[in-house]
């Protein structure tokens, strides 16, 4: 080993023992000097690349602007991410500026907290997704935008039940709840409606994005690590921090309106509109809003009972995907308050709000069952009506005694009220209700099933100083974060859950209703520390105090060598862990099929423990992931990091009991299985009973691949390109399966299969942005892997089969490419136009045999993610730039 690289072990060694000491000024400290780093993404010639307007906090006034390409070492004041403002021209002639096509020029706030990192410097793989390549999806849901542009993120192809009514996505094929959402690198609160149906997700209340407006949103860091130590304990797959838009000028509308045109339904439209206004000498609010509203999208199916009932044989629309009008609004604010302060006192904040009204279709009830309302038959509707709320205030300082320090607090609250329209109570007809003024023959037809509401109060306080010793650059962080939460079930109407509640989903029984909360305190330090210099090191630890769950300590280091200016490698390992949600730890329902119906029971019920439920506890996680990041050529840039991800205890919904023993544990705690169901031996076997377990040990191992090249053939006249590929491989494997309290396995091979295969085996996203004139045209494919489940044996199966808990159909979705093309003109400085469409071939996912398609419609394996089932959708989108 030689002298230089012996001595730099020593004091890295020395260094990491002494961090505060030397953050606190101990020792002779001098300006940073930044080392050589590897370019992470291609670098367009200087003179064609464009301004950067993308940033974590607003900038001030009379401060000097410099181009990515003209970009020095920022000041020892400055703030993360601060913005690079549009030139004093344009903000005149309303033209807002494009940003970088240099993705790796993006100053980044995720996966670190070193000041003024960029995305081509990081330790860890991070993907920068800028809000015009969003809007170049051809999506007019985040969500939806987000999948069609990052490999490494998936979602179902359709939910059911109150999952058809929230928007989650997946990272790396793992749980909802294990994907960490920032915004403005403040925790973002979950939704309140759980995914109670068994699957893949059953359990998980993501952060539901689709209630952010788009237009407000500047651009999307998607950190694909492990970040428990830094973030917080449930970091597991990775964490999505939002970034909004900050400036105080400049603002854009967009209309967009489509349909599925292979399907004739489905029609969608969107109004976007955000706007920046300066106050003072350097206050600004940056307003956003949203407007969206989609049509139900039915896929036509033939229903097996329709023979035999005499009703139309394609009555049945619950193969599809529900109606929704959504509004949505974001107001960013910031200023200056005491100069002179602290090296400039600066306040922040940010108020987002959110409601949305949906409905879904359930399952048709033929004639026969409630004729005295409904002589034709009914399909019932589960509806939604949510608002959602969020707050940030917070204080920031260059020079607090040395750090740069920032405290604040955020509140967010989602609430839903889950209803039923279009339906009835059987049971309540035929013997009524008279202490509830319910008289025998009569039924609500709508009625409130249950409310559910989540409330997160988030407080932090952070501190940051880069510094420089013994001519090594170094960053040190130190914070506190305290965290209150609470769950509300509200009981559904009589109505909803007398004689087995009614038809479509049953209300929730006031004894399963109640307020759940919990704190979690949590503390963390930071160490990134350049020993040679080309050598960075960054150790995290974190320590958090669950009221309900106990205590956890999680730690990550990551390190990056970069040989040349052209090749880097980089690692990473860490640890995390996620407790239960409270909804995972206190939720049941119960849902009503036309054949029969499923519980889900509190794992604490006697219900649950009367199946072989056991107390819930915390899910751990290994992560490593060794990566190397290559640019070749001035214009091309190649990452490539492979992973492994082994979560010991996750939660899973468990139990899958089927029959008398489920009928048993449903009616325990309180719940009526509807007579014609309960008395009916036929039609027991079709009811089921669930809980929530850490019912499995996984290990998820892949490999990320992402290439960026730039073209420019406008010395031929003919405009430039950016080209971009990246591909997602992976595979989850089980290697343990809890044994519940009766000594039977949580998961049977149905289970199994919605942890190790609904997810696609791959994802490759392939595009290419031609730029030519005022003409521009954007083409991607898109290939979703296999996924593979194991089906349930439906109504049309062999009666020894049907229903069965332990005998299942193999299923494969077969690979599928997906093809979406956009072609857009530039027709003023301000106004652009476009018209694409998404899946234009109309590639489905394929049909599952008639003997697993429920009542002969639900012909498409809806626990597997990846192909949407919605086929071709044509749309055309106006901008304009104020």
């Amino acid at each position: 080993m030689s002298r230089s690289i012996a001595g730099g072990l020593r004091r890295a060694l020395l260094l990491t023992a002494c961090p505060i000491a030397l953050a606190s000024g101990l020792m002779p400290a001098v300006a940073q000097t930044a080392p050589a780093a590897a370019t992470a993404s291609p670098t367009p010639p200087a003179s064609h690349r464009h301004h950067h307007g993308d940033a974590s906090s607003r900038p001030r006034k009379h401060v000097a602007v410099a181009t990515p390409a003209a970009a020095t070492a920022p000041s020892p004041n400055s703030l993360p991410a601060t913005p690079t403002p549009p030139s004093r021209a344009n903000r005149r002639a309303g033209i807002a500026t494009a940003a970088s096509a240099d993705v790796g020029e993006s100053v980044i706030v995720t996966g670190t907290r070193s000041l003024n990192r960029k995305a081509r410097d990081s330790t860890s793989p991070i993907d920068v997704i800028s809000a015009a390549t969003l809007r170049r999806s051809g999506q007019p849901n985040l969500v939806d935008q987000i999948t069609r542009t990052d490999p490494s993120v998936t979602i179902k192809a359709y939910g059911a039940d109150t999952a058809a009514l929230v928007a989650a996505i997946r990272l790396r094929g793992l749980s909802p709840n294990q994907v960490l959402v920032l915004v403005d690198g403040k925790r973002r609160h979950p939704t309140s409606n759980i995914t109670a149906d068994a699957g893949p997700e059953q359990g998980s209340t993501p952060v539901d994005i689709n209630m952010i407006p788009a237009a407000a949103i500047d651009h999307i860091e998607i950190l694909r690590d492990g970040a428990a130590a830094q973030y917080g304990s449930d970091a597991i797959a990775g964490v999505v921090n939002i970034i909004m838009k900050k400036t105080d000028h400049g603002g854009s509308g967009t209309a967009f309106t489509g349909a599925d045109a292979y399907n004739g339904d489905g029609w969608q439209y969107q109004l976007d509109a955000d706007q920046g206004f300066s106050f003072g000498d350097d206050g600004y609010v940056h307003v956003g809003g949203q407007i969206y509203h989609t049509d139900f999208f039915v896929t036509n199916a033939t229903d097996h009972r329709a023979a035999a009932n005499g009703f139309p044989p394609n009555s049945n629309k619950i193969n599809g995907l529900p109606e929704e009008t959504r509004e949505t609004l974001s107001v960013e604010f910031g200023k200056t308050l005491v100069p002179d302060l602290w090296g400039g006192l600066r306040g922040y904040g940010l108020v987002t709000y959110g409601h949305r009204h949906s409905e879904a279709y359930e399952n048709y009830r033929i004639p026969s069952r409630l004729p005295q309302y409904y002589p034709y038959g009914f399909s019932p509707r589960e509806t939604n009506e949510e608002n959602d709320y969020a707050a940030t205030l917070g204080l920031k300082a260059d020079d607090f005694f040395g750090f740069h320090a920032d405290l604040s607090t955020t509140w967010g609250s989602d609430n839903t009220k889950i209803g039923n329209k279009n339906t009835g109570n059987p049971g309540l007809v035929q013997y009524g209700a008279p202490q509830y003024g319910y008289a025998v023959g009569f039924t609500p037809t709508t009625v409130l099933a249950q409310s559910q509401s989540t409330d997160q109060w988030t407080n932090n306080l952070d501190f940051t100083r880069p510094f420089t010793a013994f001519h090594m650059p170094m960053n040190f962080a130190i914070g506190a974060e305290e965290r209150s939460e609470v769950y509300v079930l509200g009981a559904g109407s009589p109505a909803s859950t007398l004689y087995g509640g009614t038809q479509g989903f049953a209300g929730l029984l006031p004894a399963n209703a109640g307020r759940f909360s919990r704190n979690v305190w949590a503390g963390y330090i930071d160490y990134d520390v350049h020993p040679l210099p080309h050598w960075d090191v960054d150790f995290a630890g974190r320590f958090e105090h669950y009221t309900d769950a106990g205590d956890t300590e999680n730690g990550k280091i990551s390190t990056r060598y970069d040989f040349t200016k052209w090749l880097a490698l980089r690692g990473t390992i860490s640890n995390g862990f996620r407790a239960p949600t409270l909804a995972e730890e206190n939720y049941s329902s119960l849902n009503v099929s036309p054949t029969g119906a499923s519980g889900i029971l509190a794992t604490s019920s006697g219900g649950a423990r009367s199946i072989g439920a056991v107390p819930l506890k915390g899910e751990r996680s290994t992560n490593a992931s060794a990566g190397i990041v290559l640019q070749p050529l001035s214009n091309l840039s190649i990452t490539t990091d492979i992973y492994q991800i082994n979560i010991r205890d996750r939660i899973v919904g468990a139990g899958g009991v089927t029959g008398y023993p489920a009928l048993a544990a449903i009616e325990s705690t309180g719940a009526t299985v509807p007579a014609d169901v309960a008395e009916n031996p036929d039609l027991v076997k079709d009811v089921s009973a669930y809980y929530f377990a850490n019912g499995a040990s996984t290990r998820t191992q892949g490999i990320d691949i992402n290439a960026n090249y730039f073209t420019d053939f406008r010395y031929r006249g003919l405009g430039t390109v950016t080209w971009t590929a990246g591909i997602d491989l992976n595979r989850t494997r089980i290697h343990h399966v809890g044994i519940d309290a009766n000594g039977n396995p949580f998961l049977n091979e149905q289970g199994i299969g919605w942890l190790t295969t609904a997810s696609p085996r791959s994802k490759i996203i392939l595009n290419a942005f031609w730029k030519y004139g005022k003409l521009d045209v954007n083409v991607r494919q898109t290939r979703y892997g296999q996924t593979k489940s194991n089906l349930t044996y439906q109504d049309a199966a062999p009666a020894d089969l049907q229903y069965s808990g332990t005998q299942f159909a193999e299923f494969k979705n077969t690979p599928a490419w997906l093809t979406d093309l956009e072609v857009g003109y530039q027709i003023t400085p301000r106004l652009h136009a476009a018209i694409g469409g998404n899946n234009i071939f109309n590639v489905r996912p394929r049909r599952v045999p008639n003997e697993n398609a429920y009542l002969g419609v639900a012909f498409y394996d809806q626990d597997s993610s990846g192909i949407p089932i919605n086929g071709g959708f044509y749309y055309g989108r106006l901008n304009v730039n104020f």
